[in-house]
């Protein structure tokens, strides 16, 4: 940890999408204290955004578990954080799993996501988990700086692709299926800062919980998580140097939040054994801020 009060050392990305290989430390998207207990034997999962971030630890964990692993990045800027990925997936993965699968994609447009689930469905048949967990963020300093073509951005990526990619996968997925959309937890307290991204971020929230509505009579179920400060390449790429040198030390815990610490609520409502009933539901790993759901 970085002295003087800081978190982490200063650094500043100057566009995103972050990358992960540059971050110093690097997040933390495994851990010696998880222990898989084939949780997703036999499953196979698409995770958006998986390159990175809690998209890389949930892509591990699943792997860990036994699922078949899927996951989207961007091509160009994401090269090389797919790649790392893609290998510690294949290390991974368990015996019966199929090889893991890295698709380059702009999930902001219908035609992309058709284009991934066809992919996915090419190669596995399948998918029994779907993770929408892209997404992108700008700071602002009011709302008059948000013109029309960074709002459409931002919309396009954080909650047009989770209906774009869900309405392709649903064609492919069974009773027993589910879907499990990444919120944060300034859906549900605000943030001055990241007004659009913000609003996303609830309308992920709402998303959720009528969709599990829908679905819930094809037995499919659907929920999401709120993750708080939480230590990803989207923080240097969102935030000066100072910002990120304290980031996360606003909350109870003191500290920022790491993927790996994140990414079982994933495994939790992905396993049917462990979250059969749940749909509609959100989880809340945030470092202690209380939230009214």
């Amino acid at each position: 940890m970085a002295s003087g009060g800081e978190q982490f050392p200063p650094q500043r990305q100057e566009r995103q999408p972050g990358k992960e290989h540059v971050m110093e430390p690097a997040p933390q998207f495994t851990s010696s204290d998880y222990t898989p207990s084939n949780k997703l034997c036999g499953r196979v999962a698409l995770v958006t955004g998986g390159d990175s971030g809690i998209g890389r630890a949930v892509a591990y964990c699943f792997a860990l578990e036994g699922a078949t692993v899927a996951f989207t990045y961007v091509k160009a800027e994401e090269d090389k954080d797919a790649q790392d990925t893609l290998q510690l997936i294949k290390r991974a993965k368990t015996s019966d799993a199929k090889e893991p699968m890295a698709i380059a994609a702009d999930l902001g447009f219908d035609e992309n996501c058709r284009r991934v689930v066809g992919d996915v469905v090419n190669a596995y048949g399948r998918i029994d988990v779907l993770v929408n967990n892209a997404a992108e963020q700008y700071k602002s300093s009011s709302v008059e700086e948000i013109d029309e073509e960074r709002l459409l951005r931002v919309f396009r990526t954080n909650i047009f692709s989770y209906f774009f990619t869900a309405r392709h996968a649903l064609k492919h997925m069974k009773e027993g299926s589910s879907i499990i959309n990444t919120t944060s937890v300034n859906a549900y307290k605000g943030n001055s800062r990241l007004i659009e991204y913000t609003a996303t971020k609830g309308a992920i929230v709402a998303y959720t919980r009528a969709l599990a509505l829908q679905l819930v009579k094809r037995g499919i179920r659907v929920n999401g998580v709120a993750p708080g400060p939480i230590w990803t390449p989207l923080i240097p790429a969102s935030f000066n140097e100072e910002e990120c040198a304290k980031f996360g030390s606003q909350v109870p815990m003191g500290r920022a939040g790491q993927p790996i610490e994140v990414a079982p609520s994933y495994v939790f409502l992905a396993c049917n054994h462990c979250s059969s009933y749940m749909t509609g539901q959100v989880l809340h790993p945030n470092g202690g801020t209380i939230v009214n759901a």
